[in-house]
């Protein structure tokens, strides 16, 4: 792997983790360095930080905010 291709892994966690967990990235990129930008996409996708996955990550919270919610208005009305 081309040197600053390792360096530029090293400086972002998320893609040296990456690597490490999936370690066809390794071969692939010793192959073709410049699949930096599909690595980078495939580890947000892995680690779900992608702007859906953010969306739905939000969405859960205030379905699951909105149900609390649901459940002490129904307490509160059985008192």
């Amino acid at each position: 792997m081309r040197r600053e291709i390792y360096e530029y892994i090293n400086q972002q966690n998320d893609l040296k983790q990456f690597v490490r967990e999936q370690p066809q990235w390794y071969r692939k990129l010793s192959r073709n360095p410049y699949d930096l930008q599909a690595l980078e996409i495939s580890s947000l996708h892995y680690y779900k930080k992608t702007i859906p996955h953010q969306v739905e990550k939000f969405t859960n919270g205030v379905q699951m905010a909105s149900m609390m919610y649901s459940m002490f208005q129904a307490m509160k009305n059985q008192n």
